[in-house]
């Protein structure tokens, strides 16, 4: 059997660069649903402002989240929602930057469960069938689209 010890990875002897990550993902909700959030219905409040707050919140915590993961110095977190009112989705886009020696795509990946859970969360009573199921509410195609180390001069 193979060493089971766990351990960071030493990043010790990294070069300090700037490093940017982008992740993208989308929530499906109900028709009715998307229009309460356009319409400022919802009874929690403003379920995108919460969501944005949510992302960023998660992104400065995803050390203590992810036991293996460096605490690192975010310089920058961008959030952006795009409402598709056809397919009845948000998309939620995070871009997190750092100066360091390890990368951000971890922070942003949770950036944007975060927010779309944050979504889920304030939107749910909306969401739920005559039953309490949730029949049409998914998040999905959460992704890393974008990942770069660029000297800082």
């Amino acid at each position: 059997m193979k060493d089971s010890k766990i351990s960071m990875v030493d990043v010790t002897g990294k070069e300090d660069v700037l490093r940017v990550a982008t992740a993208i993902g989308t929530i499906k909700l109900r028709k009715q649903t998307i229009e309460a959030i356009r319409r400022g219905e919802v009874k929690k409040g403003d379920p995108l402002v919460n969501a944005r707050y949510a992302a960023i919140n998660a992104v400065k915590h995803t050390s203590s989240l992810i036991f293996l993961a460096h605490p690192i110095p975010i310089t920058n977190v961008d959030v952006e929602f795009d409402i598709n009112d056809e397919k009845c989705e948000i998309s939620l886009q995070v871009t997190v930057k750092s100066i360091g020696k390890t990368g951000v795509e971890l922070e942003a990946l949770n950036g944007v469960m975060i927010g779309l859970l944050s979504i889920w969360d304030m939107c749910k009573y909306l969401e739920k069938d005559d039953k309490g199921q949730y029949t049409e509410t998914e998040i999905k195609g959460v992704k890393v689209i974008r990942k770069e180390k660029l000297k800082v001069t």
